[in-house]
């Protein structure tokens, strides 16, 4: 049995990979070369302010983005795939809302509804963050929030921190692996 699912992609530091842009792409790359993966959709990648903690020292822009994934993995096992992938791309977890060099999170499992220590879907703080429901939109319009209720494109336009992230559309899009 498979389920689509949809993930956030962010990257605000470089690696040997190189920019914030090719480690979002090589992350996509890596999820689609897994046989219990296949990446239906991604959207574009936007520039994006970072968002830090008070007193917290200042960070470089982020690349974000969102794909839409059919998966067989249970919600469990992809969520521990995502952190698997992030390690690969070299991320170390230091401290809550740090620079990173790959963040991947899990958004939407269907229209599962999970509340346990390991994970909580839909991603709790997806609603709240213009640089995650701005490229879900583009790729997941009518994608049903499964506590709200309304769909993704309508969360979309009233999104909180538009104005403390300013998420920005470059012009162009991952376009291998898509239908």
């Amino acid at each position: 049995m498979t389920e689509l699912c949809a993930i956030a992609l962010g990257s605000n530091l470089s690696s040997e990979i190189g920019d914030s842009e090719k480690i979002v792409k090589a992350a996509i790359a890596q999820l689609a070369t897994l046989p219990e993966i296949e990446v239906v959709r991604v959207s574009r990648w936007y520039r994006t302010k970072a968002i830090t903690l008070p007193n917290s020292a200042p960070q470089p822009d982020y690349i974000n983005g969102c794909a839409v994934l059919k998966t067989s993995f249970n919600p469990l096992q992809l969520l521990q795939t995502l952190f698997n992938t992030e390690q690969m791309f070299g991320r170390e977890r230091r401290e809550r809302w740090g620079a990173r060099t790959l963040d991947l999170d899990l958004l939407l499992y269907g229209d599962r509804q999970i509340d346990t220590p390991d994970l909580v879907l839909p991603h709790p703080r997806m609603g709240d963050r213009a640089f995650v429901l701005l490229p879900l939109a583009e790729i997941a319009t009518d994608w049903i929030h499964p506590i709200t209720g309304l769909a993704i494109g309508e969360l979309a336009k009233n999104s909180p921190d538009l104005d403390l992230s300013y998420p920005i559309a470059l012009n162009h899009r991952l376009t291998a692996k898509l239908p």
